[in-house]
């Protein structure tokens, strides 16, 4: 009685925290649940029955263990109002049996678990999965092969190509798979000092990622644990058969159900979630996607008010059988410095607004003299240019100030004039380069930022790519999906680099093997401006919002320095 009382309180006052609506019910609370797999491991898993009559049931699978805050946020709240909830530990986590390797086993576990809880007495006779980040993994795996009574998934910030994840821009995201990799494997060991554990690990993670060879580096750090992570960096092609088990592309073709998105901008998996959206929407599921102005662990906390309440509102449409909720467009974006709109699809229709990379630091919408001189800088992997913000697993992405990275002699910056009308740019921006570098093995980090009046900048989307040749044309780099206002009077800045350490492991200039190489060759990069070809920046930019059919006006000032010529409303954007 006194845990039925304490939970009340706890479910009480973690509604009106988050502004979502009262429990209904009391629930108990069973926990060292046994569920079989195919191969005689026995996964286990706590279960949340409410005293009421059920509205349905969810079954949640998370490798991070079954007490808070996943107990709290992904089973209380719900068990609170009236659903069956099973979250499961994973294969190899917290005391479920077999070996944890990340994403192998998740689709044949995810099918015997389904297999099990049709033969539950409790069991509502059809299901929905929630969960983020690796628990959005685990629902792609169920669902590249659903069964009948899969009705509804929500799925925050989660993938479904893990390929794609680490080895997406063609170098390895070193800063959060090694860092991930360091604390699942520790994490049993430090739950009961996990505070101290994790402020200890970041400063272990930050001197690791200078380690090298990267391999042995990683090593060191994580001893005997996550014995899959050198495997990671040692496949580093997308056609491998090693990532077939750890990518469910499958589950976007075989998807049917109705499947609710949520991600942030600055999520490390934002461009997964969308083209997640792209191709549900293509196939006409019924899918709808909120993205805020979120980093990957902002999700549960200052998300978690209007995750929570999207997500009770789609369970309560698609699983409880509830009327049909209001619920706005398919899209629901919030846009910086403006706030949250609704919109038909995304992205929306704009046009394309061009400024040109000019010598001497400026950005401008007309193209500079063809003899204009390039501009250049030398990239030294032994003093890597560092990562400032964006979009990786850490206390420090998201939206910071990139003024001190500006300011590096590695990196080159260009500057607009102040804006002479307020810009809109929703979806993609693009960069082409007119680039060279004197050896065949570079990286290019390019960055689009905001100045403010007072001269502060910020970062706002980024774009990576590995080169391996020295080819003639321009690189094209594509940056990260943005809903941004530049007010009138801000200015738009571009930063051209060589790495972003350790967000993404460092080109040593010799093509040796990532995980092996340790010989560093310094590499000098030319922009050109001129006879050597063209710079710029393209964005798909708008005068104002779109409206509410989806379209937008593509007007805008085009003069010298602060202006941005536009090609016009001619097409939807690639987002």
């Amino acid at each position: 009685m006194r845990s039925s009382r304490v939970r009340k309180i706890v479910d009480r006052s973690l509604s009106r925290a988050l502004r979502i609506t009262a429990p209904t019910t009391d629930y108990a609370v069973h926990r060292g649940v046994e569920v079989p797999m195919r191969d005689g491991a026995i996964l286990r898993a706590t279960h949340y029955a409410p005293t009421s009559t059920p509205l349905g049931t969810i079954l949640v699978r998370c490798p991070y263990g079954r007490a808070f805050p996943f107990s709290l946020a992904y089973a209380q709240l719900y068990a609170a109002r009236g659903y069956h909830v099973l979250l499961q530990s994973v294969r190899g986590t917290f005391g479920s049996g077999g070996e944890f390797v990340p994403m192998v086993h998740e689709a044949d576990d995810a099918a015997d678990t389904v297999a099990w809880l049709r033969h539950q007495p409790w069991f509502t006779g059809t299901f929905a999965t929630i969960g983020l980040s690796y628990l959005g993994f685990t629902q792609w795996a169920l669902l590249s092969d659903p069964p009948p009574e899969l009705v509804a998934a929500v799925i925050t910030v989660g993938p479904h190509d893990f390929h794609a994840s680490s080895w997406g821009t063609g170098s390895f995201s070193l800063n959060d798979f090694l860092g991930w990799s360091d604390m699942v494997g520790h994490q049993e060991q430090a739950n009961l000092r996990r505070l101290a554990f994790q402020t200890r690990a970041a400063r272990r993670l930050e001197q690791a990622t200078l380690g090298l060879p990267l391999g042995a580096a990683g090593r060191d750090l994580l001893g005997s644990a996550s014995p899959w992570y050198e495997s990671w960096i040692d496949h580093p092609d997308a056609d491998d058969p090693f990532w077939d088990t750890m990518r469910m592309t499958a589950a976007l073709d075989r998807c049917e159900v109705p499947v609710l998105l949520l991600s942030g901008w600055q999520d490390l998996f934002l461009e997964q979630t969308l083209t997640q959206y792209r191709h549900l929407r293509g196939r006409g599921v019924d899918v709808a996607m909120t993205i805020g102005p979120w980093t990957h662990t902002d999700m549960m906390m200052k998300a978690g008010g209007t995750a929570t309440a999207e997500t009770l509102d789609w369970l309560g449409t698609h699983l409880a059988g509830a009327p049909a909720s209001a619920r706005r467009s398919p899209v629901r974006v919030y846009v910086a410095h403006h706030g949250w709109i609704e919109l038909p699809d995304w992205p929306p229709p704009t046009g394309t607004g061009v400024m040109y990379l000019q010598p001497g630091g400026r950005l401008a919408a007309t193209a500079p003299p063809a003899d204009s001189a390039p501009s250049t800088f030398r990239y030294d992997p032994a003093d890597p240019t560092p990562t400032v913000g964006g979009r990786l697993l850490s206390q420090l992405s998201g939206y910071r100030d990139d003024a001190p990275l500006a300011e590096r002699a590695d990196v080159l910056s260009f500057t607009s004039g102040p804006l002479d009308a307020d810009l809109y740019v929703f979806g993609e921006p693009v960069i082409e380069l007119a680039h060279h570098a004197d050896i065949d093995h570079v990286d290019v980090f390019v960055r689009v930022s905001e100045v403010d009046a007072r001269g502060r900048s910020r970062n706002v989307s980024d774009g990576y790519r590995r080169l391996t040749a020295r080819t003639p044309g321009p690189t094209r780099v594509e940056l990260d999906a943005v809903a941004h206002r530049f007010a009138a009077g801000t200015r738009i800045r571009v930063l051209i680099a060589g790495g972003s350490h350790p967000r993404y492991a460092r080109n040593l200039g010799t093509g040796e093997p990532v995980l092996t190489g340790a010989r560093m060759v310094p590499s000098q990069h030319t922009v050109h401006h001129g006879a050597g070809g063209l710079s710029m920046l393209l964005l798909p930019a708008s005068a104002d919002l779109p409206s509410g059919d989806g379209s937008a006006n593509a007007g805008g000032d085009s003069g010298e320095g602060g202006g941005v010529v536009h090609r016009g409303a001619d097409r939807g954007g690639r987002g």
